[in-house]
């Protein structure tokens, strides 16, 4: 894993960004972390909904949770296999 700059990054901005983030709490961290989360989560409903606009609720919650939980446990817990119904 390299540490260096990214290529779409200038230096200094880079340098601006990571003491930024030295400098937030926990809390803060965890904040932008959930954050981050809800927005991927949220992209994966819109896909989710796009894909398949005639699931109920409960299928288009299976449907994202199948993108980030294992098909077995998927099958196991949910009776659910993405790998038969798709994701």
């Amino acid at each position: 894993m390299s540490h260096g700059v990214p290529n779409d990054t200038h230096p200094k901005i880079h340098a601006i960004l990571i003491e930024g983030y030295r400098n937030m709490s926990p809390s803060q961290k965890l904040e932008c972390v959930w954050g981050l989360w809800r927005s991927v989560r949220q992209l994966a409903l819109l896909d989710v909904r796009r894909r398949h606009p005639n699931a109920d609720a409960r299928e288009q919650e299976l449907r994202v949770a199948s993108r980030f939980i294992e098909p077995e446990l998927m099958a196991r817990a949910f009776d659910w296999d993405p790998r038969k119904v798709g994701y």
